[in-house]
């Protein structure tokens, strides 16, 4: 790495920290609600708007049956957030659904719940920048008009956040998150007092439109089918809510007491907030449109729909204009910051799943910052792919959203209620035995529900997108049982080649120099190849060109090498084959023998100069690598142009003393 990339890197994500710090990287609670909280709670500003969006396809009658979603996805969240209170006190290790899943259903099945929350993760990111886009729009147009922009802009710079570590960035997104709390509780509290203690008409700027009515939403299927679908968009209020359960690791001491005291301030402050916004946006008489230019027959020319928030900040705060923009400005902030949850729960997930080996092994290592640097990295990636194909449109993403939580939620509460069965089994103590059922009655109630909202969601989204998550789900799944068995496959060729013959010395070494020109580089790998001290030892040219082959001949005996040259001829001027040819050719006349090739190389300092050299060198080692009893060993010439990207010279005691520390440049000349 240059010293200009090393440079950069520690300026965005700071120095790199010793293993032994893990420790001082642990959360406590105030930080540890930020990281893995942020995304339940900033849900609620869109799954409201995701309820009304939906009814508004049947008029503002059916606005009728808003309070009453309201109160079912609330309940849904209660028996969620009890539920995982349970399984963080069972299962701390930070597995979470995918461990209880795993330990309780088997592996298949914690193989479906890891790639359902491999792919939401992946999603919350996508829908919590995209809805930011949406909220920071509606006060700043050149937002508005450039959300993809925007998006991939964030989601980069909260990837530089996240690579900085955990505790580093839980610090930053802590001023934010608990700012958005406060301004929508006030927002909430002055909205209802002055609505019901002073009496003043608090008028969303869309209560006067009119919505037109798509078809006959009114009878029968259709209007149960419209509040099911409007439910279960509403039920994206529930999503985050198992990050906590699978970063129980990064909370200090007593670990499992601490995340269950989170989940509980999490799901407060969560229901508290989007029933209160339910509420506003009631009274308000709030409208939102799923096409607003269609369905608001009577809006003014030129209008522009602004979220829900937004509507309710300038109803309530009327003409106090620093509320408002604080209430839209960290409401879009917060939904950024929203992705945390997901930038620390897909990492870790995917640390476990690569332990495992489900995953390849580089994800199970942390970078610098004691950060899951290459899971961070791919969240991102995908995330971004996502908000380009679907042009951080936060109604079209959030059809794929919340199928993948879900499907974890219900395998997860049912491996909860196996869990206490196994539990109560063995256990005597009447007291325990009171406590576990309690546990049991908690998660099997949270499994019911879970698997309702479920069903729902997948009657009601699987046409609208919904199969597209399903799709990548299965896609997850197939990639990281590939992956398993590839593991599994080379550990047995392994162990199976280890049971076998033993490994025996070879009889002798022989080694081969590529030589093309008669320079420094093949000095340099004729010297080297000479100190290991082979059997036998001989230096290879292809004769590609007459002329510079004799030329070389001619030179080589003038040198008066002791390392034989020998010519191979090639009728069709290729290097690749003929070397091959030969290599075989002394594997066959002598099978015990080991033939090592010494090929020197380029060693540059600048990208395109990486096309100018060591092309037919890579080619040939690439080859060479695939011949067995045949060991290739690069002897690395140095360019000027590297000097720049040189490791400092490490100097070994002594050196100086005895005049042996040689400067590189002084050895050339």
């Amino acid at each position: 790495m240059s010293k200009f990339s090393t440079a950069v890197k520690r300026l965005l994500v700071g120095r790199p920290f010793r293993s032994d710090r893990l420790a001082h990287t642990l959360l406590p609670k105030r930080i540890a609600l930020p990281v893995f909280a942020s995304d339940p709670m900033s849900s609620v500003a869109y799954a409201p708007e995701e309820i009304l969006l939906m009814l508004s396809v049947a008029g503002v009658s059916a606005y009728m049956f808003t309070p009453w979603i309201a109160v079912m996805v609330a309940l849904v969240m209660i028996a969620v957030v009890a539920s995982y209170r349970q399984n963080v006190h069972a299962y701390p290790s930070g597995g979470g659904d995918y461990e209880v899943a795993t330990v309780n259903h088997g592996d298949r099945w914690g193989l479906v719940v890891a790639s359902a929350l491999l792919v939401d993760y992946i999603l919350t990111v996508a829908v919590s920048i995209a809805s930011a886009a949406a909220n920071i729009g509606s006060v700043v147009p050149f937002v508005a008009t450039h959300k993809v922009e925007f998006a991939v802009g964030a989601i980069i710079v909260l990837t530089a956040m996240n690579l900085r570590g955990v505790r580093e960035s839980g610090a930053l997104f802590a001023i934010p998150t608990y700012a958005f709390v406060a301004g929508i509780l006030a927002m909430v509290v002055w909205g209802a007092v002055r609505v019901f203690l002073m009496g003043d008409d608090v008028r969303a700027e869309s209560a006067d439109l009119q919505l037109l009515e798509e078809g006959d939403h009114l009878t029968g299927f259709a209007l149960v089918f419209l509040i099911l679908r409007a439910f279960s968009s509403g039920s994206a209020a529930l999503t985050g809510v198992e990050a906590i359960s699978n970063g129980v690791p990064a909370f200090r001491k007593p670990k499992s007491r601490n995340a269950a005291t989170t989940l509980l301030l999490m799901g407060v402050l969560a229901i508290t907030m989007f029933l209160g916004l339910i509420m506003l946006a009631i009274v308000t008489r709030a409208k939102l449109a799923e096409n607003p230019a269609h369905q608001l027959v009577n809006a003014p020319a030129g209008y522009e729909q602004k979220t829900l928030v937004a509507q309710l900040a300038n109803a309530v705060f009327g003409d106090f204009t620093p509320a408002i923009i604080y209430v839209i400005f960290f409401t879009g902030l917060i939904l950024v910051l929203a992705a945390n949850t997901a930038f620390n729960g897909f990492p870790v997930l995917g640390s476990i799943l690569a332990q495992d080996r489900y995953l390849p092994r580089q994800l199970h290592t942390r970078g610098d910052r004691l950060a899951f640097s290459n899971g961070i990295i791919f969240l991102s990636a995908f995330a971004v792919v996502l908000v380009i194909a679907f042009d951080a449109e936060v109604t079209r993403l959030i059809q794929l959203y919340i199928v993948g939580v879900f499907v974890s939620f219900v395998l997860s509460q049912s491996g909860m209620v196996r869990h206490w069965n196994r539990k109560l089994a063995t256990e005597k103590d009447p007291a325990a035995r009171r406590r576990m059922r309690r546990s049991q009655m908690i998660n099997g109630f949270g499994f019911v529900m879970t698997s309702v909202v479920l069903v729902i969601v997948l009657i009601t989204k699987f046409l609208a997108g919904a199969w597209i998550a399903i799709a990548a789900m299965a896609a997850f799944y197939a990639l990281m049982t590939g992956i398993r068995k590839h593991y599994d496959r080379v550990n047995q060729e392994l162990a199976k080649a280890e049971g076998g013959a033993p490994i025996l010395l070879p009889s002798r070494i022989h080694s081969i120099v590529l030589v093309s020109k008669l320079h420094l580089p093949t000095k340099r790998a004729l010297a080297y190849a000479r100190a290991t001290r082979p059997d036998v030892l001989e230096a290879i040219t292809v004769n590609v060109d007459d002329l510079d082959t004799k030329r070389l001949v001619v030179e080589w005996d003038k040198q008066n090498f002791t390392v034989p040259l020998k010519v191979i001829e090639s009728p069709y001027r290729e290097i690749t084959k003929p070397v091959l040819d030969y290599v075989k050719r002394v594997r066959t006349d002598n099978p015990r023998d080991v033939v090592t090739v010494f090929i020197p190389e380029y060693v540059v300092g600048h990208w395109w100069e990486q096309f100018l050299h060591n092309q037919s060198a890579l080619r040939l080692k690439g080859r060479l690598l695939f011949q067995p009893g045949v060991m290739v060993t690069s002897v690395p010439w140095q360019l000027a142009s590297s000097a720049g990207v040189h490791v400092d010279d490490v100097v070994a005691p002594g050196l100086v003393r005895r005049g042996l520390a040689v400067d590189e440049e002084e050895e050339r000349r």
